[in-house]
C-alpha cells in the first residue's frame, strides 16, 4: 500500500492519527510512517489515564481497536500499555502495536520535524492541560504543537496558561455565528471538510482564521480544497 497523492498547492497536509491509512492508528508505527513522508504535520489524541499518565488513544474505550475492553480514563497505564492492539486487518500480534505515550508521539514528530496536532479529548482540567505542556517542554517542543479539541473550554484554559499558543476549534457543523467567536477568542478552526465551500473559506480567511479540515481522504474533494486556499487538510492516506 501507499498513498494516495494529490495535488496540495500551498496547502500542508496532516497525517490523521498518523499515517493510518497504511498502519494501524494512533500507534508508534503509524506516527513513524507519517515521519518517513512528505507530511507537514502529524494527528492524534491524548487521554488521562486513572493514574494520572497520558496516552495517544482516540476513544475512550479500548474494545474498537483491541479486543480487550477497557475505558482508558478508569484504567492504570502499565494495565493499558500490556494491551496488543489489533492491526489493521483486526488481527492481533504485532509487538510494536501498543498504546503510545505522548511523549512518544512528541519525540516522534521532533525527530522528523513534523508539528504534532494534538487533540485533546474530552474535557481536561486545568491542572492536566499544565501538565500535558510541561511534559512537551521537557522536549523543548510546545513551538511546534497545534492543539485541537471539541471541548471549546479545553483550549480557553490552554490559553489563560499559554497565550501564544497555536490552537484549532474542532467541530463537525459550520454556523453563521462560528467566524465571531473565532475571532473573539483568536482561534483558528478544524471542521468535517463537507462543511466547507469556497465561499466560506475566503469569509474565514477575512476574519484572520486559519483552517483546517478533518478528515478528508476522497482526492477530488482534497484538490478542491487546496484551489480554495485551505490551509491545512487533516487524512488518513492523502498526502
Amino acid at each position: 500500500m501507499n498513498t494516495v497523492k494529490f495535488d496540495s498547492k500551498n496547502t500542508k497536509v496532516v497525517a490523521h492519527r498518523g499515517l493510518s491509512g497504511i498502519e494501524k492508528e494512533n500507534t508508534n508505527a503509524a506516527f513513524i510512517a507519517a515521519g518517513n513522508r512528505s507530511y507537514f504535520g502529524i494527528e492524534t489524541d491524548v487521554h488521562r489515564t486513572l493514574d494520572g499518565k497520558f496516552v495517544c488513544f482516540h476513544d475512550d474505550t479500548t474494545g474498537r481497536v483491541a479486543i480487550d475492553n477497557m475505558t482508558i480514563e478508569e484504567t492504570t497505564f502499565d494495565t493499558l500499555r500490556k494491551l496488543l492492539l489489533t492491526d489493521r486487518d483486526g488481527v492481533r500480534g504485532r509487538e510494536d502495536l501498543k498504546i503510545p505515550t505522548l511523549k512518544e508521539y512528541i519525540a516522534t514528530c521532533q525527530r522528523y520535524e513534523k508539528t504534532a496536532v494534538l487533540e485533546l479529548k474530552n474535557e481536561f482540567d486545568k491542572e492536566d492541560i499544565v501538565k500535558i505542556c510541561e511534559e512537551i517542554n521537557e522536549l523543548s517542543y510546545l513551538d511546534s504543537v497545534i492543539f485541537i479539541s471539541f471541548a471549546f473550554n479545553n483550549l480557553v484554559k490552554l490559553r489563560e496558561i499559554y497565550p501564544e499558543q497555536k490552537v484549532q476549534f474542532l467541530t463537525s457543523v459550520y454556523s453563521d455565528e462560528l467566524p465571531e467567536l473565532l475571532k473573539k477568542h483568536d482561534f483558528d478552526l478544524d471542521i468535517l471538510y463537507t462543511e466547507l465551500s469556497e465561499e466560506r473559506i475566503r469569509l474565514l480567511h477575512e476574519k484572520g482564521i486559519r483552517i483546517n479540515c478533518w478528515t478528508c481522504d476522497d482526492k477530488e474533494w482534497g484538490e478542491n480544497l487546496a484551489k480554495w486556499e485551505i490551509d491545512y487538510i487533516t487524512s488518513n492516506i492523502l498526502e
